[in-house]
């Protein structure tokens, strides 16, 4: 097929021979598969910002280190060059999480390169050597759904080990290969450590393969791996070979309301000294000579 614009950079610098055929288009890339050399892989195309239906959020980009000191003002007052910037970070993200999640045994995609805003890395197939299906383009028996299920929540355990949870993990973001479930599309993933968001996208990742394998095995449905794992993680226990069972044991002590009401009037108390004190600081200032 005739070479997208965006990947001629590419093919000009050696790192692809030829453009096959469009794999797929979604509401943040379009993929091609690509021949280099004697491999075929994919070339992820990321969209421009106006034409993504995925919008970046602070929920995502909250924690997220800019190293430059003039593109972290830039992007922060939304300049020209703040705002390419931020698609270069958001970008960069998924590439970055990918050799994080790779080196730990996270089963995704292996990339290769990044150049020019086009993403090249491993074409995930099946067995026959065909472009692997998505998790939602298949049906499954309850074993299958159940093994599936048990494989991605030790996935997303192996993430979290490495710091990262998906943060838009569902049936939709998931090949299978001749060995199992593959985690894909990550630009939106987050330092579990930095973000405040972290448990909340953890709880709704494991949920919504909870809701998908569900419909195959009803028994998931009454699971709750999401808050057993993040209790875990929020106490250092948790590693790759912790055994999960599926239940967490919620506090159901009925909160003490007197002693919320002491800490917050507390704390209005101690703003007030504060405020009351640079009034004063401030008053002293103006009348010094």
């Amino acid at each position: 097929m005739k070479t997208p614009k965006r990947i001629a950079p590419l093919v000009e610098d050696g790192l692809v021979d030829e453009v096959l055929r469009q794999l797929m288009s979604g509401k943040e890339a379009t993929v091609y598969v690509v021949r280099c050399g004697d491999e075929v892989r994919c070339a992820k195309v990321y969209k421009e910002a106006n034409k993504r239906a995925f919008r970046q959020s602070v929920d995502y980009t909250e924690g997220r280190k800019v190293k430059n000191s003039r593109r972290a003002r830039a992007m922060e007052k939304g300049t020209n060059y703040g705002r390419k910037a931020q698609e270069e970070a958001w970008q960069n993200a998924e590439v970055d999480a990918l050799y994080r999640l790779a080196a730990a045994g996270v089963r995704v995609p292996r990339p290769y390169t990044f150049h020019e805003g086009v993403l090249l890395m491993e074409l995930v197939t099946d067995a026959e050597g065909n472009a692997a299906p998505r998790l939602n383009d298949l049906a499954f028996t309850t074993a299958v759904a159940l093994d599936y299920h048990r494989q991605l929540i030790a996935q997303v355990v192996r993430m979290l080990c490495a710091g990262v949870v998906h943060g838009d993990l569902s049936e939709f973001n998931v090949l299978v290969d001749a060995a199992g479930p593959v985690i894909i599309d990550l630009p939106q993933a987050i330092d579990a450590a930095a973000n405040n968001h972290a448990q909340f996208m953890l709880l709704r990742d494991v949920e919504n393969l909870a809701n998908y394998f569900g419909q195959y095995a009803p028994e998931l449905l009454a699971t709750d791996y999401g808050n057993e794992i993040w209790a875990l993680y929020a106490s250092g226990e948790l590693s790759t070979e912790s055994t999960l069972t599926g239940t967490f044991q919620h506090d159901e002590k009925p909160v003490d309301l007197n002693s919320v009401m002491r800490e917050i009037n507390d704390t209005l108390k101690e703003e007030e000294a504060r405020q009351r004190a640079r009034a004063l600081r401030a008053q002293e200032e103006r009348f010094q000579p």
